[in-house]
Parts: structure tokens; sequence; C-alpha cells
């Protein structure tokens, strides 16, 4: 029996920041895809800014066996510069949503796509996110919980959201509600996008780092300070339909050959 051709995403998955947040494009030297991580070492110190820098370096090299205890090690050095709940609060707060992403999630929900948002940063943000936009699903790396009285960090919670992390997510979201990934679209910005990019029956890089362009089925450039999120809906709406699968698949193939586990 001949499968049925889906016309519309049956679910968007969406990066975070860079995707639904503006990036701090300051920021960005090439390592990573700028983040609140980084944008919160910053807003504490240079020398927290210097150190947060360095992890990015081991983590290319190989020297972190996961993303957790990478993460861990840059919660070591937010806590040893003194990072408070209120500078948290602040630069959670501070971080821009892409122009026009409101109307493009309202769009996909028009057309009753379930959305969903992943992102390798911070759970405050994703919530955010969540509760401003009305996405169905999130999955964030890293939830602090600070100490009411002295206002450090207390505990957090980790969750392993870098490459693999945000694929087992996809797949774990497409199968509870009954829908083949070659059905749904991600939108993403950075290098370890490219797993997430190629499960997928389509895939958007939006104002992406060229790692993911390479694997990308539509690739979306803007210039800082133009960023539009629109065009993200209005590709999927013009060229979800005639997606290819045959050349989608083969670029997976290639992707899994070529991109390693811990590129991010």
């Amino acid at each position: 029996m001949a499968r049925r051709r889906v016309m519309y995403p049956r679910i968007v998955f969406m990066d975070l920041e860079g995707t639904v947040f503006l990036k701090d494009y300051r920021l960005d030297n090439g390592k990573v895809a700028p983040s609140a991580w980084t944008l919160l070492a910053d807003r504490i110190s240079p020398d927290c800014l210097a150190e947060e820098e360095d992890t990015k370096d081991r983590w290319n090299r190989g020297q972190y066996p996961g993303y957790v205890e990478w993460m861990r090690d840059t919660i070591r050095i937010h806590d040893k510069h003194g990072l408070t709940q209120h500078v948290f609060d602040e630069v959670v707060n501070s971080v821009r949503f892409t122009p026009f992403i409101q109307e493009a999630v309202a769009e996909f929900r028009q057309n009753a796509a379930i959305t969903a948002i992943i992102s390798g940063g911070f759970k405050a943000l994703a919530d955010r996110a969540q509760r401003e936009l009305k996405v169905d699903h999130a999955l964030s790396a890293c939830e602090y919980f600070f100490d009411g009285n002295t206002g450090r960090i207390h505990h957090f919670n980790l969750l392993p959201s870098d490459e693999e992390g945000k694929v087992g997510f996809m797949k774990l979201i497409a199968k509870e509600h009954g829908i083949d990934l070659e059905d749904c679209v991600f939108v993403g910005d950075g290098k370890n996008d490219v797993g997430p990019a190629c499960a997928v029956g389509f895939s958007i890089a939006f104002n992406a780092q060229q790692e993911l362009k390479r694997f990308a089925s539509k690739v979306i450039d803007q210039p800082e300070g133009e960023e539009n999120f629109s065009a993200v809906a209005k590709a999927i709406r013009e060229c979800f339909p005639d997606r290819r699968r045959k050349i989608f698949r083969r670029m997976r193939v290639l992707a899994r050959k070529v991109i390693g586990p811990k590129c991010i």
C-alpha cells in the first residue's frame, strides 16, 4: 500500500538559541553556536568567560567523556565566579525572540503541527519560550536551583541534550504521537544540529554555521539585524510538500560518516 503524502509537517522541531531566540554575534568565535552559556559567563566576569571558552576547546578536542560532564565543568566555573539567581534571571530575560517567531508558531498550530523545542541550554530559557509561544514540548539540558537565602547555586539538573540526545528526544516525541520522522521538520543553526537535521524529512539551516548548511534541505541566510522567522514558515509552506526523500536519506548516511557524536 502506497504511503500517504503529507503536505504539511506533523511536528516542527526547533533549536532554541539562534533559532527561536536571536544569537549574540559578538560572542560567535566559530567554535560553537553562541548560547546563553557564553552570554552568562560574559555577564559574570572576563575571567569567567575566559574559562568558559577554554571548556569549548577541551570539548572540541574530545577531552570530556560526554555532554553532561562538559556542562558540569561549566557550572563549576559559574559557581566559582559567583553566579547568583539575580544575574541568571537578568540574562535569561534579556535574550530577544527572533522577529516574527510568534506569527510563525501560530501558523504551525493553525496547520495542526505539533511544536517542540530542543535545547542544549537552560531550562529557564526554554520555559520562557514554551510559555510565551505556547509550544507543545520542550527539552533542555540544564536546570539551576538557587538557594533562597544566598542566591547562589544550590543544585542543578542535567540532561544529555547534545546532538545524540536531541535525536533521541525527537524519536521519543514522534513515537508518542505515532508520527514518522519523515513527516517532520527541524530548524536549527549550530553544527550540533546536524544529527537532528538528518533525522527528519525536511530541515532548515537558519542563519546557521557552515557544518549544518551542508546537510540541511533548505538554507536561510539573513544579515545581522534583519533576522525574520517568517522565512522559515514560508519555506515550510512552499518546500515541504515537494521534498525529495531519497536525496535526504543519502545525506543522512553521509552525515553519519562525516559528523562525529561530539559535534557541538
